[in-house]
């Protein structure tokens, strides 16, 4: 029962969060944990509908790197089990909408990422600790601007 408050709580956290980012352009709740936050768009892999998650992430060149440690819990975020199933996905950074193209990052690559992430914020290497899974590192290549409408 615990557990399941926890959770309720989380979302409709989260959910505020994304209304006032969305609202402000970013200008509150555009940064967490020292780092900047981007809100991903997915679109469900059994659904089809539209998903919006706020996460942080690190610019990588042109790219955008996020990471998906659902908080250390044993199964992987939905978010990233949808952009597996579409890896073309749209990210609003303040008011400016991309869209982009996911890849999990491997091998060596991944380990330079991990090793930039964990530096940025340490909470990721609890995540780790908390879990046997590997906790995936993506990276989102921007593309053009997106031209579908945001979210509500």
């Amino acid at each position: 029962m615990r557990s399941l408050l926890r959770r309720a709580f989380v979302v409709r956290v989260w959910r505020l969060h994304r209304w006032i980012y969305r609202l402000t352009g970013g200008s509150i709740g555009g940064r967490l944990v020292g780092m900047p936050v981007l809100l991903l768009t997915t679109v469900g892999r059994r659904s089809g509908r539209r998903h919006e998650t706020a996460l942080t992430y690190l610019p990588e060149g042109r790219a955008l790197v996020v990471v998906a440690s659902n908080g250390g819990a044993p199964r992987h975020p939905d978010w990233l089990l949808n952009l597996r199933t579409r890896p073309e996905v749209e990210v609003r950074i303040g008011r400016q909408r991309l869209a982009v193209r996911a890849r999990e990052a491997i091998g060596p690559e991944r380990e330079r990422l991990w090793a930039r992430v964990t530096r940025a914020y340490r909470g990721y290497a609890a995540y780790q600790a908390r879990t046997r899974r590997c906790i995936p590192v993506v990276i989102l290549m921007a593309g053009a601007p997106s031209q579908t409408p945001a979210p509500h």
